[in-house]
């Protein structure tokens, strides 16, 4: 039997309507990418049973989302008027999250979901990462089609010594560990202060951490910020990524 893997939902209020939804793309990336059987995880209110939702899955993937996740889970101070949050989905999340690296579960962390995995572990997040001085503007642009939106948009470094270099290149001819890598952005907040334990595994050329890794865990965990669900058939760090998370469901 294919390997049972976990998307966790957002929830969401549409004229008066409330509903629980992943978009296709990870749905479909779980299908094809991994060849595993998806499962969407509904954000409830009481919370699911996270330890006997474990039992059942073998892998989690926590995904991108139009909403941030909101700054008291982190110490920091109301958000402002315009952000867009989803408490529902906090609190499942971050208890899921702790949950599956205690376990061992194999997890792997999209965007919202990266952001959510530096917060679980006890990390903090900036809401607005584009008014940093000398910070790139790592949104994407609303009124492009998505084509656009998701196309590459800036280099990231991959750090020597973590998984995303083992998987994707070798040191360069003169001797440097590090390469780059291009990806896309869509985002408007990002990792502040890192959790204990996470490695960064990629910055973006202005410093933001892109990518995390937990050496030492009990079973794969890696965070992106970037979107390799996005036509990962064509981008070969997504498909690695995916690939990735493949062997560690099988293992």
């Amino acid at each position: 039997m294919p390997a049972l893997v976990g998307i966790v939902c957002d929830f969401e209020t549409r004229d008066g309507m409330h509903s629980h939804r992943a978009s296709d793309e990870y749905v479909a990336a779980i299908q094809g990418s991994v060849g595993a059987l998806p499962l969407l995880i509904p954000v409830t209110r009481p919370k699911l049973d996270v330890d006997t939702l474990l039992e059942r899955l073998d892998g989690l993937l926590f995904t991108g989302a139009p909403s941030n996740v909101a700054p008291r889970h982190y110490g920091a101070g109301e958000p402002r008027a315009s952000t867009m949050l989803d408490e529902a989905r906090d609190a499942t999340s971050l208890a899921l999250l702790k949950a599956a690296i205690e376990k061992g579960v194999p997890t792997l962390c999209i965007c919202r979901g990266f952001q959510e995995l530096n917060v679980a572990l006890g990390g903090t997040l900036d809401s607005h990462v584009h008014e940093r001085p000398g910070a790139l503007d790592h949104r994407e642009d609303a009124n492009a089609p998505p084509e656009a939106q998701y196309a590459p948009r800036h280099a990231v470094t991959i750090m020597p010594g973590g998984i995303l270099a083992a998987l994707l290149g070798t040191p360069l001819p003169d001797g440097g560990q590090s390469f780059d890598v291009m990806v896309n952005s869509l985002h408007s907040q990002g990792i502040a202060r890192l959790a204990p334990g996470l490695m960064v595994e990629a910055c973006a050329p202005d410093g933001l951490i892109e990518a995390v890794s937990l050496p030492g865990a009990k079973g794969f965990v890696l965070g992106v910020q970037w979107h390799p669900e996005w036509a990962p058939a064509q981008d070969k760090v997504s498909a690695a990524i995916f690939q990735a998370f493949r062997r560690a469901l099988a293992a």
